[in-house]
């Protein structure tokens, strides 16, 4: 039977935790899961009856190849799986920091290379996925949208620097985000709240605020500006993240250390 996503078989080449949390969208999604293998050393199962290998199939040529192993683990699966592709196969790369001449460098036969960065929500169909690639025509290009449209945010970058720096952005913003609520949660239990407690409102606090601002034509700096009163509570917490540009500069501090660390893990795949 025809898949609505997937054109032919679909390959995981690993599959840790950004891996699963795809297949999972996928699978949430409507994919078939006869229509795509994993394959893993380990041979541990992913469940929604997926099947497993522990080296590549012989009695299918992919349609879509999914590189979502270990960034360091490329040099290890190259010279294997690249007499496997055909020029009509897909090869997309979740791999941090390693860029499409990297990827080119190890995969002559494919047309199109395309790397991918998304984050953990697309698990819930509520993630972001940038894309940057090399050799995509239009049908390529289509493909790949309605595959990571179907996870949640989809958006193309030409430039690859900026697509490195929104990775930084959306794909490790989430854990970011995670350090916030609990941050905030521990400071309410330090002032007095039991910290389930606290935690547990801290998060559906985040939920509703973030479903606000995703629904409001206001920036977030109108949507902060109308929660506080002026002379009220809300004011004076904002005037310590304000001041001194306390907040602003955490963030950049923060976003340009891992920018740096991408830079670093790009260095050393183009070095091999």
């Amino acid at each position: 039977m025809a898949d609505p996503l997937l054109p032919g078989p679909l390959w995981f080449v690993g599959c840790g935790n950004m891996g699963s949390a795809m297949l999972d969208g996928w699978i949430a999604a409507g994919i078939d899961p006869a229509h795509v293998t994993v394959i893993r050393p380990s041979g541990r199962p992913v469940g929604h009856e997926v099947r497993v290998l522990t080296d590549y199939p012989e009695d299918e040529v992919p349609a879509i190849v999914l590189l979502a192993m270990k960034p360091y683990q490329l040099d290890a699966v190259a010279p294997v799986l690249t007499p496997i592709l055909e020029p009509e196969t897909l090869l997309l790369s979740i791999l941090a920091g390693v860029e499409i001449a990297s990827l080119r460098t190890r995969f002559a036969a494919p047309r199109t290379i395309l790397r991918a960065m998304p984050n953990l929500p697309v698990r819930l169909g509520k993630g972001v996925v940038n894309l940057a690639g090399e050799g995509a025509d239009p049908t390529a290009r289509a493909l790949a949208t309605g595959l990571m449209a179907a996870l949640g945010h989809a958006e193309w970058f030409d430039d690859e620097s900026q697509f490195a720096l929104a990775g930084h952005l959306t794909g490790a913003g989430p854990a970011f985000l995670f350090r916030f609520i609990d941050a905030l949660a521990a400071a309410a239990e330090t002032l007095g709240l039991p910290y389930d407690q606290a935690a547990r409102l801290a998060l559906r606090m985040v939920e509703g605020a973030a479903a606000l601002a995703a629904a409001s034509p206001d920036d977030p700096e109108a949507l902060a500006r109308r929660v506080a009163s002026p002379g009220g509570t809300t004011e004076a917490g904002l005037k310590v993240l304000d001041e001194d540009r306390a907040l602003a500069d955490l963030m950049l501090r923060t976003l340009e250390a891992s920018r740096l660390r991408g830079i670093e893990m790009a260095l050393a795949a183009r070095e091999g």
